[in-house]
């Protein structure tokens, strides 16, 4: 029987949840609903506790604080699609109840969960029910209420799995295109994956060694990039000391009144013991109250004070860091080396290679923004799927990150050419948010199981043709599905027709399908350009 869980365990059910999820990846993959190769759930959640192991084990101290903040930390520095930024925020505001508490019990445990739920929730613009949000909220209901009859872990997080099962069950009841594919939710799997490596730990197996063979090691002047972009430092001293010889009249109350006073202070604060022992770290302009208010309770040891902002300026010297030099730049992700090309024409600063199958984390965006010498920086994820990331990235990076919700590559187009580097910020949102609604997306692909879904009965291997929220035609050939779904996506007001081909596609075979379109569509300009992409034949921009 297992009643309570210390900082070591904890760390241990970290990577065990990783580990089985590396296992069960390329499932959770398979389980997206579209029959198109871009099925990355799995993998986006598993790079996202990837990212959260690799914190974790860099964490010197396993104290559950501790170890909770750099869980949080490195899942959302790691969080990939919508999937991964999700999972990020679970595990966000599961962190923030378990870091409260010296060793976990089934009720701290299960009001971890539920703040992990609301959190989640939280993080998504409009949530829909039938998904890893239904998952995790229910589990975490159940998990509350068992825990108040239930102190033994071993039962009760067997329960808690039971009933995530039991609601993953009903999600295509949830969402008609679930039941459409054949398939549950893949984010909900791959949740209750990484919760069931939680469970496996607790009962005894412990084979979930977790090998980074891809990882490099920070190198020195990645640390000095890291602190650079840190920024403007808000509280100056770093200020850590233990408390000891307590006072006689000093009681668990005063420590608390200690932590209060602190959290007024400043930030960053950890104020963590008891009678015997207290200690203390915050980040603060005034080192000298941080001390006075402790004397109060007792006597200083290992008293340790430290000047960040000159720490900060001698990195800076050291780094050679360049000022930011105008006003506005541009982020933009791109999975061809053909359409990245095309962006730095137009003149955007920073491409991140990415796209289907490969979503680039917030870190990723975060990191791609700090290299833009500019203090606004407009990012185009152009792709539904990233968009989250990118909002995810504003917590990661000082600069005033302005996300255009580029859903495709000819939006994204769209939108940096309306870019005017004389305008405001203001200014430019609007333009940009105006040019992505004047365009018509579509991308044409093949199909990577057998299913029935939007009308099609699918084999694979058919070319499929398809929007932003549907499939709309299938064929034996790229040319003639690409030909079909311009047909059905085809309306009075379109003037310009654009083809992006990918890496699959040869050049004249593309010129070929643009004579065929012009022909059919005298009154529109038709035109192909090489955009290298994997995965899709073509990128169809109608405007």
């Amino acid at each position: 029987m297992i009643k309570t869980i210390n900082g070591q365990t904890f760390r241990k059910m970290i990577v065990a949840g990783a580990g089985l999820l590396e296992q069960n990846k390329k499932y959770v993959d398979s389980l997206n609903v579209f029959p198109v190769p871009d099925g990355d759930t799995g993998t986006n959640m598993f790079l996202t506790m990837k990212s959260a192991v690799t914190e974790v084990s860099l964490c010197p101290s396993s104290a559950l604080d501790a170890l909770s903040d750099a869980f949080a930390k490195g899942a959302l520095k790691g969080a990939r699609g919508n999937s991964g930024v999700i999972t990020s925020q679970i595990f966000k505001g599961f962190c923030s109840e378990i870091a409260k508490c010296k060793e976990i019990t089934t009720k701290v445990f299960a009001k971890a969960m539920q703040e992990g739920a609301n959190i989640a929730y939280k993080a998504v613009t409009k949530p829909k029910e039938g998904t890893i949000l239904t998952v995790i909220r229910v589990m975490a209901e159940n998990a509350v209420s068992v825990a108040k009859k239930c102190d033994d872990f071993e039962v009760f997080l067997k329960k808690v799995l039971e009933v995530g099962e039991e609601i993953l069950k009903q999600t295509p009841e949830m969402l008609p295109v679930l039941k459409k594919a054949g398939v549950v939710d893949a984010g909900g799997r791959g949740i209750i994956i990484v919760f069931t490596g939680f469970y496996k730990l607790i009962m005894g197996e412990e084979d979930f060694e977790f090998q980074f063979d891809d990882e490099k090691k920070q190198s020195l002047d990645d640390v000095i990039a890291d602190i650079n972009n840190l920024g403007d430092i808000q509280f100056g001293y770093c200020t850590e000391y233990m408390i000891i010889h307590m006072k006689k009249k000093t009681t668990e109350a005063d420590i608390d009144k200690l932590r209060e006073k602190l959290v007024e202070l400043g930030d960053s604060v950890i104020c963590i013991g008891d009678l015997n022992l207290v200690k203390v770290h915050v980040h603060s302009n005034e080192p000298n109250k941080a001390l006075e208010y402790a004397l109060e309770l007792g006597e200083l040891y290992n008293l340790k004070i430290e000047n960040m902002r000159e720490q900060n300026r001698e990195i800076k010297k050291k780094a050679n860091v360049l000022e930011e030099t105008k006003e506005h730049g541009i982020v933009a992700v791109a999975p061809g080396d053909g359409l990245a090309d095309i962006y730095r024409d137009l003149g955007v600063d920073e491409i991140i290679v990415g796209g289907q199958t490969m979503n680039p984390s917030a870190a990723d965006i975060a990191a791609a923004a700090d290299k833009v010498p500019a203090r606004n920086v407009f990012v185009f994820p152009n792709n539904k799927n990233i968009i989250l990331a990118a909002q995810q990235a504003n917590d990661l990076t000082n600069k005033n990150l302005v996300i255009i919700p580029t859903r495709s590559i000819p939006e994204g187009i769209s939108a940096a050419i309306s870019f005017n580097p004389d305008g405001s910020v203001e200014e430019n949102t609007e333009s940009m948010n105006d040019a992505i609604k004047g365009v018509k997306s579509g991308s044409v692909t093949y199909a990577v199981r057998d299913t029935h879904v939007d009308g099609f009965d699918l084999n694979v291997g058919d070319i499929i043709g398809l929007d932003d929220k549907a499939i709309l035609a299938k064929g034996k050939l790229a040319s003639e599905t690409t030909e079909k779904l311009i047909e059905s996506m085809m309306s009075e007001e379109i003037m310009n027709i654009t083809l992006f081909y990918g890496e699959d596609i040869r050049e004249d075979e593309a010129n070929k399908l643009v004579e065929l379109l012009s022909s059919k569509y005298p009154e529109c300009e038709v035109s192909a350009i090489r955009g290298g992409q994997p995965v899709y034949y073509y990128l169809v921009s109608l405007e």
